[in-house]
């Protein structure tokens, strides 16, 4: 039997629900969606960018797109998206992003939360919008994001974001925040491995730690198994060294 090819980028999204009335289409929900998510990729930053976009590139569009109506105007983008569902346009999305691309086993997928500073309305008391991403780092691609709840924190949306994900085989880095037993519980549920980042304000577990890796620095790890890593830096004169040490000794732990 032959591979069958993955379904195309207009039949994931032709599953989103219109959102406008019948009097007010007059352009196709699935050519608005494809153009914006093509000139999204292609670098634009605005309603305005993508109706420039898509006139530059016009004919192309034509080849596979039906546009009845000519180019969507920036305010149509605009309308339009901000009508739309927001849960069945990202999971169309991640659909579409699993289907054409794989994640690999041992990929690094880096968790992360960030602030959107433009998202912030300070005359109608909004505070800006935080989000948590999954970042493929070895092929610079953003698997998945969710918005943080402003009533709560990364440590009950990574969760959410983890379950979206097809994580089998990877390694997933976490800064302190994500640093708590229920994240790890749900990465291991999904067969994955992990690496976080631990600070002071976790208490035994960094005293824990240090005090290990300080006694095993001065028995110079002969009673631990251990790999080590030295890396050097040279900026404005000064020369820095890092030295990293790992172990899979923590029964005591």
């Amino acid at each position: 039997m032959q591979n069958q090819k993955p379904p195309t980028l207009i039949e994931h999204f032709s599953a989103i629900t219109d959102p406008r009335i019948d009097r007010t289409k007059r352009h196709k929900l699935i050519d608005i969606l494809v153009i914006a998510i093509c000139a999204i990729i292609c670098g634009a930053e605005s309603w305005e960018d993508f109706e420039v976009f898509a006139e530059a590139k016009e004919d192309w569009f034509r080849k596979f797109l039906e546009l009845p109506n000519g180019i969507p105007s920036h305010d149509t983008f605009s309308r339009v998206f901000a009508r739309l569902n927001p849960t069945e346009f990202q999971q169309c999305f991640l659909d579409w992003v699993r289907s054409a691309y794989e994640i690999t086993q041992g990929q690094v997928v880096a968790i992360d939360g960030k602030q959107n500073r433009r998202s912030s309305e300070r005359q109608a008391g909004k505070s800006a919008i935080n989000m948590v991403s999954a970042w493929a780092s070895e092929s610079r691609l953003v698997l998945g994001q969710v918005k943080v709840n402003e009533k709560s924190n990364e440590i009950t949306a990574i969760p959410q974001l983890l379950d979206m994900l097809e994580i089998a085989g990877c390694i997933i880095t976490i800064d302190a925040m994500g640093c708590q037993t229920g994240i790890a519980a749900k990465i291991i549920e999904k067969k994955a491995d992990y690496v976080f980042s631990v600070k002071g304000n976790q208490g035994n577990l960094y005293e824990d730690l240090v005090g290990y890796f300080d006694w095993a620095l001065k028995d110079k790890f002969k009673q631990s198994a251990y790999t080590a890593h030295e890396s050097a830096d040279g900026d404005d004169g000064r020369i820095e060294m890092r030295r990293y040490y790992a172990t899979s000794d923590i029964s005591w732990l």
